[in-house]
């Protein structure tokens, strides 16, 4: 029977009060898709608010393209699914095998705080499941807990989105959090890459890339779980 991936983005568009726009980070949704597509996933996308989730434009520049972001924009089915999000309060983790998480700026804003999202992270921890995500998604793992009501982190090697890099996108002091900072003080063992290469932590169920090179191989990484 083929995997069923849960795959929850963001639904927050406004960059801190910069007057700009972020979302989610188009390679951190193709290139994983393609990766559980290739596999005989099936794949459910979900955000907050439904719908059409924000892609950040940055994530859209000619420079960032790959083979998997062009691909992407010219697959109808992707795009259908991508324009109409279930809702993240509707989701359950019974009806699913794994979940990920894509990065961009936007979920340092609503997922790191939301309760429904917190719920199925602990849910799918509880039913031994895989909860994987990348480079600023591993925000959403803050402030998770564990069946003893520890930290979720705590005490698990993780990685995501350095300190040096959101300062190269010179973004520290527009984020209302730093990644980096965040896992470590929930007491997690974080390390890190260089900046922006492909760098992957699997610790039990839990999954975490570091940027967006690391994408393709954190999905690679949730896959190889089963």
């Amino acid at each position: 029977m083929s995997q069923r991936i849960l795959i929850v983005l963001t639904s927050h568009d406004q960059l801190g009060d910069t007057g700009k726009k972020t979302g989610f980070w188009l390679e951190e949704l193709a290139a994983p898709y393609y990766v559980f597509q290739h596999a005989g996933a099936e794949i459910t996308l979900a955000s907050p608010a439904g719908g059409q989730p924000p892609l950040d434009p940055a994530s859209d520049a000619e420079d960032g393209q790959t083979d998997a972001t062009r691909r992407f924009k010219q697959d109808k089915q992707a795009q259908a699914a991508l324009g109409a999000t279930h809702r993240l309060a509707d989701m359950q983790a019974d009806d699913f095998d794994g979940v990920f998480y894509p990065g961009g700026h936007g979920p340092l804003w609503d997922l790191a705080n939301d309760v429904d999202s917190r719920r199925l992270i602990e849910a799918f921890m509880a039913q031994g499941k895989p909860v994987a995500s990348v480079c600023h998604a591993p925000i959403v793992l803050v402030h998770a807990r564990d069946a003893d009501g520890e930290p979720l982190v705590k005490n698990r090697e993780v990685t995501g989105f350095t300190n040096g890099e959101e300062d190269a996108v010179g973004l520290t002091d527009v984020v209302p959090q730093l990644v980096e900072d965040a896992l470590v003080q929930q007491g997690a063992h974080y390390s890190k890459a260089e900046d922006f290469a492909s760098y992957v932590r699997v610790d039990g169920q839990l999954i975490t890339g570091q940027n967006p090179p690391s994408s393709a191989a954190t999905a690679e990484a949730l896959m190889a779980w089963f």
